[in-house]
C-alpha cells in the first residue's frame, strides 16, 4: 500500500502517479523541491507559514519520496517541468506561482520557459542554467550523494518511510547522480525572453556561486537603479547559509516570499 501523507493525493501525469499535497487557499502557490528531497524535507518548515494566505501545492518528482520512479525514463529538467505542467492542467491551474528549492529551481525555470502562460511570479532558490554557475568544489560532495554517505539523514529517513519501492533507494541515488552530472547550458537568450517577476535566492556559502545568481537575476530583468525605474525582479544573498540549510531559513524566506508574491 502507497504512504500517502494528510493532504496528500495523486494524479495520473505522463506514466506517472504524482504525488501532491494542497495546503492553504487562495492564489496557487507551487512548491518544487531539490536534490533527493520529498516535501518534508525540502518544505516542511515552510509549508504551514506559506499556505497562511494562499494555496500551496507541493509535489514530488519522479522517484522523489511518495513518487514512483519509471525505470527506464531518465531524469531531465525538461520531462520533470512537463510533468509539473501537466499536473497543473489536471488540477485545472491556468496559472500560478512557483517556488523551487535547487533542481526544483532549475524545474521551474524551464516551466517559465516552456509555458510562460502559466507563470505569475518565480521564486528561484539555489538556481543555476549553466553547469559552470556550480561551486567548483562541488565534485567533493559527490561521496555523499551515496546509500553510505545519506545513511541516517533525514534524506534517507524520508526515502524509506514515504517511497511506494524503499528498495529502490540506491538506484534512485544513482539516477539523481546522472542526473546533476549532466551537462547544463540553457541559452542566455531564452531566459531574458521570461517575462515573468523573478526572485532570486542564493546562500553565501550555497553550491551556487554567488556571481551565477547575480548573472541570472539580470538575465531576468534585475540590476537597474531603483530611483530611476525599480526592476520588478529581486535578488537576495542569505549570510552564513550554504545549501542544505537554505530552506530552514523559515523566518528570512516567509518575509521575503510574502513581500515578493
Amino acid at each position: 500500500m502507497m504512504n500517502v501523507d494528510s493532504h496528500g493525493s495523486y494524479a495520473n501525469v505522463n506514466g506517472l502517479k504524482m504525488y501532491y499535497e494542497v495546503h492553504g487557499q487562495g492564489r496557487p502557490l507551487f512548491l518544487l523541491p531539490g536534490a533527493v528531497s520529498g516535501v518534508g524535507t525540502a518544505f516542511g518548515s515552510l509549508i504551514p507559514l506559506l499556505a497562511a494566505d494562499r494555496q500551496v501545492i507541493a509535489l514530488e518528482f519522479q522517484g522523489y519520496g511518495h513518487t514512483a520512479d519509471i525505470p527506464e525514463r531518465p531524469l531531465s529538467y525538461e520531462q520533470l517541468a512537463d510533468d509539473v505542467i501537466t499536473l497543473s492542467q489536471v488540477l485545472e491551474i491556468n496559472n500560478a506561482d512557483f517556488f523551487g528549492y535547487s533542481t526544483g529551481a532549475g524545474v521551474a525555470l524551464q516551466i517559465a520557459m516552456r509555458k510562460p502562460s502559466l507563470v505569475g511570479k518565480l521564486i528561484l532558490a539555489s538556481c543555476t542554467f549553466n553547469s559552470n554557475g556550480r561551486h567548483p568544489q562541488l565534485g567533493g560532495l559527490e561521496s555523499l550523494l551515496t546509500v553510505e554517505g545519506l545513511k541516517g539523514t533525514p534524506y534517507e529517513t524520508e526515502y524509506l518511510r514515504t517511497a511506494p519501492r524503499p528498495e529502490d533507494w540506491p538506484r534512485h541515488l544513482a539516477k539523481v547522480t546522472a542526473f546533476n552530472k549532466a551537462l547544463q547550458d540553457w541559452p542566455a537568450d531564452d531566459i531574458s525572453h521570461i517575462k515573468a517577476p523573478a526572485l532570486i535566492i542564493a546562500g553565501d556559502a550555497d553550491i551556487v556561486q554567488p556571481e551565477h545568481a547575480v548573472a541570472l537575476f539580470r538575465l531576468l530583468g534585475g540590476g537597474t537603479l531603483g530611483e530611476l525605474s525599480m526592476p520588478a525582479s529581486q535578488l537576495a544573498i542569505l549570510p552564513g547559509t550554504m545549501h542544505t540549510a537554505l530552506t530552514t531559513k523559515t523566518v528570512l524566506l516567509t518575509a521575503m516570499v510574502s513581500a515578493f508574491l
